[in-house]
């Protein structure tokens, strides 16, 4: 197995466009490609699993709390594949706060011993790449950067400008470049790119972007260049021999709500939870469950469809009212409210917590953090801190109580404290994302409250 990391030097390099489609080149060599992301984001992995028919997976090692559990992740879903492609975050050394091994890109191809490919964007520069080409290479003398890959070039004289100064005052290898073309550009949104399945003509830009990047960069010799590594199917970090009773949990996935960590999944039906799926924009009532899990995603998009499924509403409310499990993330807080603020409409949702959604136009809140619970919650017992991150254009306006102390800790300081989260009955809702491997005590509280009793054979 052969594996790479695609880092960039800033946000906005081109980073994404060469991991789309050099997935795309992978792929039409029949070679078996697992995709990965560095940090939370769930579209750009919705983008990699299309292409690649494999679940691109997350590495976060802030929502995964112990690097053994990150390596058990990664080698998990890598290790019968023939290349691992890892797409980076922001630049090679952003990560949450100033210490370049916190959360970022390099600390995580570091920590998994993974060769690094710099994307740099060339527009409108020659000779001062190299420069920045330089700085990364020696800023982290234990980070291995195998090469370097050019965006934005305007002709093949603009690119030996640029290969030339590289090759002159580095020691990094150029293997091409991504010629400027805004046809390769992908629609955005608010939380960034559209999900893929909402571009009727996705995979035609990314087959755009691959035959171009074929042309231009040298993909058999960087194929060549990564070294082969194996990999044995690794031991699973957390103890599931305790089963738990049988669990049915209903999982809402459709257009409004389809923020998941495959990993998430994989790890409850690990342990012996068996999950159905189920739409709150078009199904009639929710399906027979022992525990329900509204996701993230863009109920604010379908807010008409979500609003008008009057059926389905009332059978969430209904779950409710007899005691049953609710997990809900950031659009599933809005859903549970009791109503969404779109400018001036106002769409009816499903009232467990009282309180309205409303969109507003910048971001509320951004980037990782945890809450400590004031009170024993569905996520934990009194005094737990559950970790996460927030990314939300919404406000939640309500009088309901909350149930968390928010923090944001960022190098050793607490930057900002908020409170959040609400639990009615056995609801739970918050704006937090959860990764549920952040550790064992936590998916085993969750598994234990989904539970009839709480009691575990």
């Amino acid at each position: 197995m052969k594996k790479i990391l695609i880092g960039a030097a800033s946000s906005g390099s081109g980073k994404t466009t060469f991991t789309l489609g050099l997935l795309e080149i992978l792929r039409r060599k029949n070679l078996d490609v697992q995709p990965f992301k560095v940090g939370p984001d769930y579209v750009d992995t919705r983008y990699h699993s299309r292409i690649t028919k494999n679940p691109s997976r997350n590495l976060d090692n802030f929502l995964v709390r112990k690097n053994e559990t990150l390596n058990y992740l990664f080698e998990h879903a890598a290790y019968q594949s023939d290349v691992a492609v890892i797409e980076g975050v922001m630049g090679l050394f952003d990560g949450f706060g100033i210490d370049k091994d916190c959360c970022s890109s390099s600390a995580v191809a570091k920590e998994l011993n993974c060769p690094v490919i710099l994307v740099v964007n060339g527009k409108s520069a020659s000779t001062s790449i190299a420069a920045v080409v330089k700085g990364f290479e020696e800023f982290d003398e234990n980070l291995n950067i195998m090469g370097v890959v050019i965006n934005n070039i305007a002709s093949e004289n603009h690119y030996s400008l640029v290969k030339g100064a590289i090759e002159k005052y580095t020691k990094t290898k150029v293997y091409g470049y991504i010629a400027k073309n805004p046809a390769f550009a992908l629609p955005s949104r608010q939380l960034g790119l559209v999900p893929e399945n909402e571009i009727d003509d996705v995979l035609e830009i990314i087959g755009l972007i691959a035959d171009s990047i074929e042309k231009t960069v040298d993909i058999d010799q960087l194929l060549y260049d990564m070294e082969e590594v194996e990999i044995k199917k690794p031991k699973h970090p957390f103890n599931l021999a305790k089963q738990f009773k049988k669990i049915t949990l209903g999982i809402a996935h459709d257009p409004a709500f389809h923020f998941y960590y495959p990993d998430n999944l994989e790890l409850l039906e690990d342990s012996g939870v068996e999950i159905v799926y189920f739409s709150p924009m078009k199904d009639e009532k929710l399906p027979e469950a022992d525990a329900y899990y509204f996701g993230g995603g863009y109920p604010e998009e379908f807010a008409k469809e979500l609003s008008e499924n009057e059926s389905m509403r009332k059978s969430v409310y209904k779950a409710f009212e007899e005691n049953k499990i609710i997990l809900a993330e950031c659009g599933g807080l809005m859903y549970l409210g009791t109503s969404l603020q779109i400018e001036d409409s106002y769409y009816p949702m499903v009232g467990i917590f009282e309180g309205q959604s409303q969109m507003t136009s910048r971001l509320k809140r951004f980037g990782y953090c945890y809450g400590i619970l004031n009170e024993d919650t569905l996520l934990g017992e009194k005094g737990d801190k559950i970790y996460g991150h927030e990314f939300h254009h919404s406000i939640f306006e309500t009088n309901e109580s909350t149930v968390m102390t928010m923090e944001k800790n960022r190098d050793g300081e607490i930057v900002s404290s908020w409170e959040g989260g609400y639990q009615k009955k056995r609801v739970f809702a918050s704006y937090l994302h959860l990764h549920f491997f952040q550790s064992e005590t936590f998916v085993t509280q969750l598994l234990t409250q989904m539970t009839t009793n709480g009691d575990v054979e």
